[in-house]
């Protein structure tokens, strides 16, 4: 699943393309890709408007309207793609918008997984997100306090997007073992000085992934190069860059994770 690097990636691409045209059609191929308004309503609603802007929340895409909010989640397999000329739908195209430029966005989903949402009200779907760890507003106090005000698993409670938000399974594996923590440590148990560590790790990983626009591993993503330089993730028996332990991968909350036993002891 696409994480914050690749969504950024996604919507720093799609933005000086998108940005000014105008919405002339929409063809929907999956119905239930929509998960608001109904089919009918959306195709009337959405056609005829003009693109603002394209940004990020979380792992949501954002596209803004003059008079709606086209919110869009890959989930497992999504992809927005804009196609130049005469095109005829490909075989996982679930929507295709014709834009004033000649040219359409294509939303292809081979699993079926991704949604999305036309809204005039995005709080709706956007309001239970926690904060955005790139912003200002993640300061190393905050995430101590956090931390200390659950009392859960270091990992399971890092990809709870009500918690923070963009944090998946490749990124969370990655802040963990930078800041030398166990992903079984209990929330409540951090210091001081590890919260700021963690804090230290998730911005600089995700900052790192986004220079290298995201990682291309176990989704159909385009042209990232984050995973050639993993530190745990997907490296399973190699050796840790940091101490040459070998990788052990284990499963967390149903999620396979990757830590250095040596590192990143439980204590």
């Amino acid at each position: 699943m696409p994480e914050l690097p690749e969504v950024e990636t996604i919507a720093r691409t799609l933005k000086p393309n998108l940005v000014g045209r105008i919405i002339l059609s929409a063809d929907l191929h999956w119905a239930r890709t929509l998960a608001t308004p109904a089919p009918a309503q959306f195709t009337k609603r959405i056609s005829g408007q003009k693109i603002l802007d394209v940004s990020r929340r979380a792992k949501y895409l954002i596209v803004i309207l003059e008079s709606y909010s086209f919110l869009i989640h890959l989930r497992m397999s999504g992809d927005l793609i804009v196609r130049t000329g005469k095109i005829k739908p490909e075989k996982h195209d679930r929507l295709l918008l014709h834009l004033s430029d000649g040219n359409h966005l294509a939303f292809n989903d081979t699993r079926k997984f991704g949604r999305i949402w036309l809204t005039d009200q995005p709080e709706t779907v956007l309001g239970k997100l926690g904060p955005e760890p790139l912003e200002k507003g993640f300061t190393p106090r905050w995430l101590f306090e956090a931390l200390h005000s659950r009392k859960r698993s270091l990992k399971p409670l890092l990809l709870d997007q009500t918690f923070l938000a963009g944090l998946g399974n490749i990124y969370t594996d990655e802040c963990l073992h930078l800041a030398r923590l166990h992903p079984l440590a209990a929330s409540n148990n951090v210091s001081v000085e590890q919260a700021a560590e963690l804090h230290k790790a998730i911005r600089a990983v995700l900052r790192e992934g986004i220079r290298r626009n995201g990682a291309s591993i176990d989704w159909v993503y385009r042209g990232g190069g984050y995973q050639n330089y993993f530190r745990v993730y997907d490296r399973e028996g190699k050796p840790c860059p940091v101490c040459g332990a070998p990788i052990q991968k284990f499963t967390v909350g149903q999620r396979g994770t990757h830590i250095c036993p040596n590192c990143q002891r439980l204590r």
